[in-house]
């Protein structure tokens, strides 16, 4: 009885696997588990990462990545060197947006945000004091976290970098947003 129901199980399976003309063969294990449960599982939508908007921030943020490598030049505002102020006028510009041409003057024109509120892109001013009013001898692009994009001195070309060394003597500026 055991060898009839294989028998039959078997013959059942090469039945199946054998095409029809028209249509379509699906082999048939003989202890397949049924598809219906199956069904659910397998038509459920993997789940998709959200795609992020590009919004002018980021935008500028990217673009000023780019420039890394670019030798600082005093004075610079051009691929062929920059200096810090001439950096981020580059950056902005480059998306339509003109902005006074020092560190000082750029510090004057962008509204003071908070470091919760500053977005990669926005600028990072730097101080002389600890006083946010205080005079701003340098400026890069916030990138987020800690780190800004640079024409560095010290480097003497355009880096990625932490501004942490600046300690209390930082402020954060937006004008597009």
């Amino acid at each position: 009885m055991a060898r009839t129901g294989l028998t039959r199980t078997a013959l059942a399976t090469v039945a199946l696997s054998v095409p029809a003309v028209g249509m379509l063969a699906v082999p048939v294990a003989a202890h397949a588990a049924p598809l219906a449960p199956n069904l659910p599982q397998m038509m459920a939508p993997h789940p998709v990462a959200p795609v992020q908007p590009t919004t002018l921030n980021s935008e500028l943020a990217a673009y000023a990545k780019t420039l890394e490598g670019v030798p600082y030049v005093f004075g610079g505002t051009s691929r062929a060197g920059f200096d810090c102020s001439g950096l981020t006028q580059f950056v902005y510009h480059h998306f339509g947006k003109n902005i006074t041409r020092t560190a000082d003057g750029q510090f004057h024109e962008f509204r003071a945000i908070s470091k919760a509120d500053a977005r990669p892109g926005d600028l990072l001013f730097f101080h002389v004091s600890s006083d946010p009013n205080s005079y701003v001898y340098h400026v890069a692009v916030y990138e987020g976290g800690n780190n800004i994009v640079v024409a560095s001195t010290g480097a003497g070309r355009v880096i990625l970098q932490s501004y942490t060394w600046a300690g209390n003597t930082v402020t954060f500026g937006t004008i597009t947003h």
